[in-house]
């Protein structure tokens, strides 16, 4: 029996036969994992047989990040903005249903609520890593209130909120706390909105643009204080105008500060985009591309009428409409089913459409030292991928949590 020579005695999983997307390509070697994390192999001592006290055989399939969703509201009946006693075992469930689409971390995402549902639900659901249970949690996204009514989209307008009392105050009246929370969408147009951005990016939250009829010149000034992320691109903001192009012009803007990179969230379903457009937009700013699911109650079922936040959502087709009119409202797409829609339309690489649902939204969360890559030393977090990119496998910290037909 060969000796482990290394610093740890703990076990080592060796998965064999593989293709894994490291550095941006897909390589053919094996990938090595310890206490959860990936393994560099050169710097351990093996013997001449390479030591491991199990091998996976990946069949000649693709190793990838697993998928990271930054902006899901629910799925599978379950409503994240509902204020219900025990939002997080909801959560749970979704968790555990979503591990099959490849996706292994989330921002579970609130649409505009009033207080009461804010500073009820956020206490009951931690910052937690993934396993057996179901993907990690990474923090709330919190998509509203603090929008623009003209494009409030499925928000209710009764729940939409400023910042009069000067900025931050009135965040922390309307959400009660900022523990746990990873995001916050809002709408840099509104008065002292750039305060705000400043203050919730110097306490490590992300802000992103959204449901907004900012021009370019207040969509520069939020990134200029901190603002990276633009929720669902071309959805809910004005269309781009070729003498102000608005939030769009964000893709191609020189007034972005030396190293930083504007990221923006696609919702590939088919449905709230044209291919023309995301086509567009690849082109234009490939490397901040991020595929979200904008995934609501109704995911996972059938046709029918169900709740997103406070409003009544009904389901035609793969449409989600908000009851009674042709306001989009989310979608019921999967993540793994926007990777391969994304691929097809734009007809980018297989890297590409991967890193698109992993490294891109674990780079502008600011955790992918740990997240969305393969790189020796980030958690095993990993799925695995037939040739046409579908999930056959998850891995979260190098366990098995769902296996295809098992």
């Amino acid at each position: 029996m060969p000796t482990n020579k290394s610093v740890s005695d703990a076990p080592i999983t060796q998965f064999i036969n593989c293709r894994i997307l490291r550095d941006h390509r897909l390589q053919r070697e094996d990938l090595w994992v310890r206490e959860g994390m990936i393994l560099d192999p050169e710097k351990l001592f093996f013997d001449e047989q390479g030591y491991a006290d199990k091998h996976v055989d990946c069949g000649g399939s693709i190793i990838a990040p697993g998928f990271i969703d930054v902006q899901i509201n629910g799925g599978y009946g379950i409503d994240f903005s509902q204020a219900s006693e025990d939002i997080s075992s909801g959560i749970t469930f979704v968790a555990k249903k979503i591990l099959e689409h490849g996706v292994t971390s989330f921002c579970p995402t609130l649409v505009t609520s009033p207080p009461s549902v804010y500073h009820k639900v956020l206490p009951q659901v931690k910052v937690h890593n993934g396993g057996r249970h179901g993907a990690g949690v990474l923090g709330f996204h919190l998509e509203g209130p603090f929008i623009s009514v003209e494009k409030k989209g499925a928000h209710p307008e009764r729940y939409l909120r400023t910042f009069n009392s000067g900025g931050i105050e009135d965040v922390m009246v309307a959400y009660g706390s900022l523990d746990n929370v990873a995001m916050v969408t809002l709408a840099p147009e509104l008065s002292n909105s750039q305060s705000v951005v400043k203050e919730l990016c110097q306490r490590g939250i992300t802000v992103s643009l959204g449901h907004s009829v900012a021009n370019l010149s207040q969509a520069e000034e939020a990134v200029q204080h901190g603002a990276s992320f633009i929720t669902h691109l071309f959805n809910a903001m004005l269309p781009f105008h070729h003498r102000d192009p608005g939030i769009v012009g964000l893709l191609t803007s020189d007034q972005i500060p030396a190293g930083r990179t504007v990221y923006y969230g696609m919702i590939a379903d088919g449905i709230h985009t044209n291919p023309a457009a995301l086509r567009i937009a690849h082109r234009a700013h490939p490397s901040g591309l991020v595929l979200v699911t904008d995934a609501i109650t109704a995911m996972g079922l059938p046709p029918g009428r169900h709740t997103l936040g406070q409003q009544v959502i009904e389901i035609q087709g793969f449409h989600a409409y908000v009851a009674g009119t042709k306001t989009l409202c989310g979608s019921i797409a999967t993540m793994d089913t926007c990777v391969r829609h994304f691929k097809e339309a734009s007809g980018c690489s297989v890297e590409e459409a991967l890193e698109a649902a992993s490294l891109h939204p674990a780079q502008f969360l600011g955790i992918s030292q740990r997240k969305g890559n393969l790189d020796y030393g980030s958690d095993a977090d990993l799925i695995q991928l037939d040739d046409a990119l579908t999930v056959k496998a998850t891995y979260i910290s190098g366990e098995e949590v769902w296996r295809k037909g098992l």
